[in-house]
This record gives structure tokens, sequence and C-alpha cells, in this order.
């Protein structure tokens, strides 16, 4: 019979110790690696579809900027359209204002003319104060009505 000395319990027990530790880092190795497989296939599912995407966003921005070209023509187009007309109703006014105005000054002082002195004492109004709805007459200081 052999006899187990010490030396050989301990080698024994560091030879397990060995196996199980290998065989845990084996484990941990397989779960890294399955992981690692599925993260490439997400990064390239990803991929697939983020590409059409930017693809599609980058044709958003260029429309988008092809727009804003327009709209920029357009806005310096209206600009050039109102410097024009007020530089037109300037020049209409400068043009017709001044004679227009003597125009109808003399109008006005023909049909005072035409017309006799009456039309020149306005009628007297009746003055009338509006309270909350209705319409009352304000007697003079003598107690007759306007």
């Amino acid at each position: 019979m052999h006899t187990v000395s010490g030396g050989e319990v301990a080698g024994i027990l560091v030879a397990v110790f060995w196996a199980i530790l290998v065989s845990f880092l084996a484990v941990a190795l397989a779960r890294v690696a399955q992981t690692l497989k599925a993260t490439t296939e997400l990064v390239a599912e990803v991929t697939d579809q983020a590409v059409p995407l930017l693809a599609d966003a980058s044709a958003a921005v260029r429309s988008a900027q092809t727009q804003i070209d327009r709209v920029d023509s357009i806005a310096s187009d209206v600009q050039e359209v109102t410097s024009n007309a007020s530089a037109l109703s300037t020049t209409v006014a400068s043009t017709f204002g001044g004679p227009l105005v003597k125009v109808a000054a003399f109008g006005y002082g023909v049909r005072r003319a035409l017309g006799g002195r009456k039309e020149d004492v306005p009628a007297k109004a009746s003055r009338r104060t509006v309270i909350v709805g209705r319409t009352v007459t304000r007697r003079s200081a003598r107690g007759k009505r306007d």
C-alpha cells in the first residue's frame, strides 16, 4: 500500500484548483465570444438600417437647402419690387401732389364763391349725450333744448 504524503495531497489540490479555474475561464470566454458575436450582428443590422436613413436625411437636407435658396431669391426680388414701388410712389407724389392740391384749393374757392355766404355758417347741431344705450338731449341754461 502506498501512503499519500502531504506533498502529494497538496499537488492534487493545486491540480483540482487549476482545473476548476481553467473550466471557469473557458465558460467565461465562451460567453464573451457569444456576446461579441451578438454585438457584431447587431452592429451589422444597425449599419444596414442606418445607411439608407443617412442617405434619406442627406437628400432632405439638400432639398431644404434648395428651397432656402429659392426663398432667398424670392425675398431679394420682393425687396427690389418694394424699393421700386417706393421710388414710384415718391415720384408720383412729387409730380402730381403739388398740382392736385392746387386744383383742389381752386375748386374749393370756386364753390365758396358760387355758393354764397350762407353756406359758410355751419348749422347748429343739437348736443346729445349717450348714457348706457339711450340718448339724452341736454338743456341749455335758459331751459330750451338746443
